[in-house]
């Protein structure tokens, strides 16, 4: 009868998903060092939020975090001389 329409098996398949997505992100939070490390040592660098205290990163953390900044400077500074010639030219 209702061939396309949305049956219990859809409801319970999708209850059964959101419970192990859920079980598998509590997993993750209770072992996140470990499994960060063992993504890491795939090649998969999980993004961490931002580190207070920057003696601890790696060289290479602080070589990312520098070029990063390095970029953000230059645009900002493209941004200050495409906005003071037009600056400029409206005090004339």
């Amino acid at each position: 009868m209702n061939q396309f329409g949305i049956t219990r098996d859809h409801v319970t398949g999708f209850v059964v998903g959101v419970g192990v997505a859920a079980a598998g992100y509590y997993v993750y939070l209770k072992n996140k060092e470990q499994v960060d490390e063992m993504l890491a040592n795939y090649g998969i660098r999980v993004p961490q939020p931002e580190q207070g205290d920057l003696s601890k990163l790696t060289l290479e953390e602080l070589m990312l975090k520098k070029e990063t900044i390095e970029d953000l400077i230059a645009e900002k500074e493209m941004a200050l001389e495409d906005s003071q010639p037009l600056a400029d030219s409206s005090a004339e």
